[in-house]
């Protein structure tokens, strides 16, 4: 039985007091779920403060990003032992719009992969399609490389350490989502390359999050369907009741 994971990304929002302030607030209401595993992803400056005040309840803290090397002339970025020491046990990695604004590559998507797992991190990585290429009929082939690209060298095991978060490109603070259906549709896609790469114990197990414009009115529906493990929240997750509503998602 997959767990399922409801995990927030903040993206560039809140400062450490309205962070500390957020997880003070959802605690109450959803620090102690059981039914899933709940992740909260602040901006690098809260990351530490959001963790500490997390403490004592069942609330994870991810990073939104992370460099693949150890250390080095590379500024502005954040290596995995630094976000490990903040309290991270999370992190986002290829999200759509590093991609987008930052040009990354899924070989970079790979080697940041690497490093978040040495650093004992799990990796959250973002894998999905763009308007345009959706309507030209390319979500597998999109799927398959970025696939190919980011998990290459990985080890069943290694692989078994991950969750991937399908975020249709066009459904991202668009307003616009992608029906349970087209979801399902795109992590049956995923699982299959899981089974053929790493194995029908890897695919049976994989958990797949789904991330375009989750709210707490389609949640349930989305959770409805046996292929959709989780969510992975961007502007929803922003308000506590919101997120909190979301992870209390109704169960049959």
């Amino acid at each position: 039985m997959r767990r399922p994971v409801i995990a927030g990304n903040w993206k560039m929002y809140k400062t450490i007091a309205e962070a500390v302030a957020y997880v003070d607030k959802l605690k109450p209401v959803a620090g102690r779920a059981r039914h899933c595993e709940v992740v909260i992803a602040p901006p690098f400056t809260a990351l530490a403060a959001a963790a500490q005040s997390a403490r004592g309840s069942e609330i994870k803290v991810a990073a939104q990003d992370v460099h693949w090397d150890k250390e080095g002339a590379h500024t502005g970025d954040v290596s995995a032992a630094m976000l490990v020491e903040a309290g991270a046990t999370h992190v986002i990695i290829g999200h759509s719009e590093r991609r987008r604004d930052h040009g990354e590559t899924d070989e970079q998507v790979n080697r940041k992969l690497k490093a978040a797992l040495a650093s004992g991190l799990v990796p959250i990585v973002c894998v999905g399609e763009t308007l345009g290429e959706r309507e030209a009929g390319n979500t597998r082939q999109v799927l398959e490389r970025q696939f190919a690209g980011g998990f290459c060298g990985l080890t069943p095991a290694e692989f078994s350490r991950i969750l991937i978060a399908y975020e249709p490109v066009w459904a991202i603070g668009t307003g616009r989502t992608a029906t349970p259906e087209m979801a399902v549709e795109s992590h049956r896609i995923i699982r299959e390359l899981a089974r053929r790469e790493f194995g029908e114990g890897a695919a049976i197990s994989l958990r797949i999050l789904y991330g375009g414009s989750v709210k707490p009115d389609n949640i349930g529906g989305l959770m409805a369907q046996e292929e959709i493990d989780g969510a992975l929240v961007g502007g929803a997750s922003l308000d506590v009741g919101s997120f909190a509503d979301i992870v209390n998602y109704p169960r049959s």
